[in-house]
């Protein structure tokens, strides 16, 4: 298959599988029990491999820290968001809120997500009490769901970089009053969304669906 082709034939399985969330959104609203519905869809998404190789969605060069941030599809309003992310090993993020629903599920490699939970009321905005809830490791074959209330940080382990589906229901950059948490110091610190916006782009591929 020439590059046209397997551009043509990954546009057309992402189009597919985003319709078919939208659909699960539409039917069900934003609740777990439809995150789960989105979860497979992203799965079986993902398993196609062959649809997202490292040669045209690499991680950053020479191991670097950061992530190489890929939008696949965006509708319009800038709703139902899908990249792909693609970092290498030894990144890590703070405990954040989403605002939005979110699902992460793997192509390749492994990401530790420790999901935390708040523990005070939310009267200062800018305190908090929050404790390790759970770890979920997001691999091929596992995945993970977070409502936009959900706090969670990433860590990228393993001995290969990672390229994980991120699904959201409002693109990054939207995500106007996202919050960071730090455990120990209690402080709730604004997360900045302009840096978690698409930043790179398919080495041989298509624009994305909009």
């Amino acid at each position: 298959m020439n590059a046209t082709d397997a551009n043509t034939v990954r546009a057309a399985a992402v189009a597919a599988a985003v319709g078919r969330i939208r659909d699960i959104e539409a039917a069900q609203g934003v609740t777990r029990p439809a995150l789960e519905a989105i979860q497979g869809e992203l799965m079986l998404l993902a398993r196609q491999e062959h649809l997202f190789p490292t040669s045209e969605f690499p991680p950053p060069p020479g191991g670097e820290k950061g992530a190489n941030r890929y939008l696949l599809h965006e509708d319009p309003g800038n709703r139902f968001a899908l990249y792909l992310n693609a970092l290498n090993p030894g990144n890590e993020t703070r405990p954040h809120d989403h605002t939005t629903w979110a699902v992460v599920v793997a192509v390749e490699g492994q990401e530790l997500n420790r999901v935390y939970e708040r523990l005070d009321d939310g009267a200062d905005p800018e305190r908090c009490s929050i404790h390790l809830r759970a770890e979920v490791m997001v691999e091929p074959g596992r995945g993970i769901c977070l409502m936009p209330d959900d706090i969670h940080s990433i860590h990228t382990v393993g001995a290969v970089p990672t390229r994980h589906l991120h699904m959201y229901g409002l693109a990054l950059e939207r995500l106007e009053d996202r919050k960071a948490f730090d455990v120990e110091s209690g402080r709730v610190i604004p997360y900045n969304r302009n840096f978690m916006k698409g930043n790179a782009t398919p080495a041989a591929g298509p624009s994305p669906e909009r």
